[in-house]
């Protein structure tokens, strides 16, 4: 039976408490005015650090021209920014802000100011904007994306597995902005909950609770219903909601970069196969090289305090190899600084019949919390991730990518199952979505599904992602150990 409307009431008093996006658009619309007000600010004066010739306050007057910029993205529809991607984000803000400083740039040429302004602090201030804007809306989201306030109330419709996988992946990725607030079944499961969100009633409660707590979003998570009842949902309750979204039975499928076509009345689906097409693939190869050699020669100094530090640590070698499998299943030896004693096998064996309960530990993860084998300087090494850095050597070889699957050994296809095969189709990386999304915190099965949702997703802007994300997540050592 059902919850009476009195037993409900309790509840519906924090959905009031939630409101609308008002308080997110302002809070990402001040953090983006306050990130390229600052750029611009910066760019003038290291302009001037660099020897620079002009007054700084020659830019004053221009600062209203940052209102552009706000119209641009709300023209991209980054406020509020509601079920966006992060990579979607990042593509948005780095194209409109390209875009913008065009128009600007070319408005300067045709009013003949641009003999007036530095090129130099032009430049600067686009690239410091990229920077400052996206690094102001995740501070903005990890401070404010868990209040009851920010982003939208959601309604659930199915109160199955999927609807259950639903409201799980909104509470634990509060950045979309959608809040789960009521799940509504025609036939619910035998418990009141899903996940700590309230199984309120049928699916007839949803205009009522819709216009009576002014919720606006619902999420139609029932993927193995009946095409016709699918139909009926879909035309009664789209008059209810202004958005209606539906979890569709395509699960395995590329969801990043899908789009909608319409073929004469007739829904379809596109879904972009990026593996093959020739010009993303080159972009990344170039991406590859180029940030490989500019990092590689910036890092020297850094490589060779590590080697110094890795000699006088421990006796061995400065370098680890190891064979692992590589795009089209093709062996290779990926390169490490050393961070293990050099009788790692014995010291580990002697470690598990001290410990016998961490061997089934290390059998399901390849990995120990507490690795005996590695050293003083190897558990830094670990922790901020610049073990690996000499594999940029294997990136100039072809044999890895910046970004990738994590590199496996033959003896773990198997965990793998049928998704190897989308494991083989790219290049291993240096950093990924596992690294990006817990490390070691992560399960291995996990690591999979994220590996085989990186082939299916890939692009250029995910890679560019992964990479500013690996930079925080290297500071913070989320996951490392």
């Amino acid at each position: 039976m059902f919850p009476l409307e009195r037993s409900v009431r309790p509840i519906m008093v924090s959905l009031r408490m939630s409101t609308r996006s008002l308080p997110m658009v302002a809070i990402l619309g001040l953090s983006d005015f306050l990130a390229l007000t600052l750029a611009g600010v910066a760019a003038v004066y290291l302009r001037l650090a660099w020897g620079g010739q002009y007054e700084a306050a020659l830019y004053a007057p221009l600062w209203p021209f940052v209102g552009l910029f706000l119209l641009a993205y709300t023209a991209a529809e980054l406020y509020p920014a509601v079920g966006l991607s992060p990579v979607d984000e990042l593509r948005r803000v780095c194209l409109y802000t390209t875009f913008t400083y065009l128009v600007l740039g070319a408005g300067l040429f045709l009013t003949r100011e641009s003999e007036t302004y530095s090129r130099g602090v032009f430049l600067l201030a686009w690239v410091l904007s990229l920077g400052m804007v996206l690094l102001g809306r995740l501070l903005a989201r990890q401070i404010f994306a868990r209040y009851p306030w920010w982003g939208y109330q959601v309604l659930i419709l199915g109160a199955g597995c999927t609807g259950e996988l639903v409201v799980k992946t909104l509470k634990n990725q509060p950045n979309f902005g959608f809040k789960p607030v009521a799940v509504l079944d025609d036939q619910p499961p035998r418990v009141d909950s899903l996940a700590g969100v309230p199984i309120l009633g049928p699916l007839s409660m949803a205009p009522q609770l819709a216009h009576r707590h002014d919720i606006h979003y619902a999420i139609v998570a029932m993927p193995g219903v009946k095409r016709e009842k699918l139909l009926s949902l879909l035309e009664q309750y789209g008059r209810t909601f202004p958005h209606l979204l539906m979890i569709p039975d395509l699960f395995g499928v590329a969801s990043l970069w899908v789009s909608s076509k319409d073929l004469g009345g007739i829904l379809g689906l596109e879904i972009r196969q990026q593996l093959l097409l020739p010009g993303p693939r080159l972009i990344k190869t170039l991406l590859d090289l180029g940030l490989t050699v500019i990092v590689g020669i910036l890092l020297l100094p850094l490589l060779a305090a590590i080697a110094l530090l890795v000699r006088l640590d421990s006796p061995g070698p400065l370098f680890y190899g190891h064979h692992r499998l590589g795009q089209n299943s093709l062996p290779f030896v990926a390169w490490k600084f050393r961070t293990m004693v050099p009788n790692a096998d014995q010291v580990l064996e002697r470690y598990f019949e001290a410990n016998p309960a961490l061997r089934s530990q290390w059998s399901r993860d390849h990995k120990l919390r507490y690795d005996p084998r590695i050293t003083r300087i190897g558990q830094f090494l670990r922790r901020t991730s610049l073990d690996e850095l000499p594999q940029l050597w294997n990136v100039l070889r072809g044999e890895m990518s910046l970004v990738g699957p994590r590199p496996i050994v033959e003896e773990e296809i198997f965990r793998y199952a049928e998704k190897y095969g989308l494991y083989t189709k790219v290049l291993p990386g240096i950093t990924g979505l596992w690294q990006v999304s817990g490390r070691n915190n992560v399960s291995y099965d996990e690591r999979v599904n994220l590996d085989a949702y990186y082939v299916r997703n890939w692009s250029v802007w995910l890679d560019i992602y992964i990479l500013l994300r690996t930079i925080w997540v290297v500071l913070t050592g989320d996951g490392a150990y």
